[in-house]
């Protein structure tokens, strides 16, 4: 098991360094990132605009920035910003923390939700309940993510005008002020989850539970659980017991694949109701042509879709004795 994570990561570095250095050339060659200043009246003078180009080491070759850039990441810093007063490192920990709050919560709910209606939908095939979940997955399957999520948005705000007080939260990851204690911070900040949270964990409710439905008829068909049913076992210990272990293991790779690609699209439903959180710093970053600020965000999506690959795989020894990695 050792061998083969340390063969996985050793595989990764290549994959980081192609997706970084492909990032970096097309936010290089996307614009000039000192537009903003030489445009400002009255225009800074030569001296500035060479100082400020030293610092973000616009005075280097392409090839000789990345490599700066590189070398730089792994001692801890992250580069320079065109906003001079931005720490690279420290806001993306700190936005960071607020997107992974948002999208673990989210995957948790989608997740439950997909394992209860796919198995549901499987044992009770061609069934009313079975075509209600199909109809209900094809329609948020259906439905683009930023459509839906400013759906909710604009019934949020129906529902606090309609009952003249606030009832959903519709902006921001928490409240300005809040009084009272750590709980009441707590309440607040759960409470600016809902929306989001919903948002995300439908559109992925849709085709997990899918999944998870065609995965648990191919194990119900399949001969040990005829087997098992043959015995004598009851109904319910056959689909909790041996059918559902198994059919889990499809949905791991699933779910571990949309976590990390969840934490890139979160930018929209993290647009939609104002969070501050890893979206909201990459669309600023990429309007600023901030080239150093976009890598370090792509530099976070790709070790965590490296990493959540390979706690799938790692999964699968855990949900399915019979496998082994050498």
């Amino acid at each position: 098991m050792l061998t083969f994570t340390f063969r996985r990561l050793l595989i990764s570095i290549p994959v980081i360094v192609a997706s970084t250095f492909v990032v970096f050339l097309l936010v290089t060659l996307s614009g000039d990132p000192l537009a903003n200043l030489k445009g400002r009246n009255p225009p800074p003078s030569p001296q500035v605009i060479a100082v400020e180009a030293h610092r973000l080491y616009l005075d280097q070759p392409v090839l000789q920035r990345y490599w700066t850039w590189m070398t730089g990441v792994l001692r801890g810093d992250f580069g320079p910003s065109v906003r001079t007063n931005l720490d690279i490192g420290h806001e993306i920990a700190a936005r960071f923390g607020v997107t992974l709050r948002l999208v673990a919560v989210a995957v948790v709910l989608a997740l439950l939700l997909a394992v209860v209606v796919g198995v549901l939908s499987a044992v009770k095939q061609y069934s009313g309940i079975d075509y209600g979940f199909t109809f209900a997955a094809f329609l948020f399957l259906s439905m683009p993510s930023f459509w839906f999520a400013v759906l909710l948005k604009q019934g949020g705000i129906s529902l606090n005008q309609l009952v003249g007080d606030q009832v959903v939260y519709t902006i921001g990851e928490r409240s300005v002020v809040v009084d009272g204690g750590a709980w009441a911070q707590l309440a607040d900040a759960a409470g600016h989850m809902v929306l989001p949270t919903v948002s995300l964990a439908l559109i992925s409710f849709g085709a997990w539970s899918r999944f998870q439905r065609a995965s648990m008829l191919d194990v119900l068909n399949s001969d040990y659980v005829l087997f098992a049913r043959a015995k004598g076992l009851t109904r319910r210990r056959v689909v909790v017991r041996h059918a559902l272990r198994t059919a889990l293991i499809p949905m791991t790779t699933v779910t571990a694949l949309d976590f990390a690609s969840l934490i890139s699209g979160a930018v929209i439903t993290e647009t939609v109701f104002q969070w501050r959180g890893l979206g909201d710093f990459l669309v600023t970053s990429i309007n600023q042509r901030d080239a150093y600020a976009v890598l370090a965000w792509l530099l976070v999506v790709a070790v965590a879709v490296i990493v959540f690959n390979l706690i799938a795989d790692l999964l699968y020894a855990l949900l399915d004795p019979r496998i082994r990695y050498e």
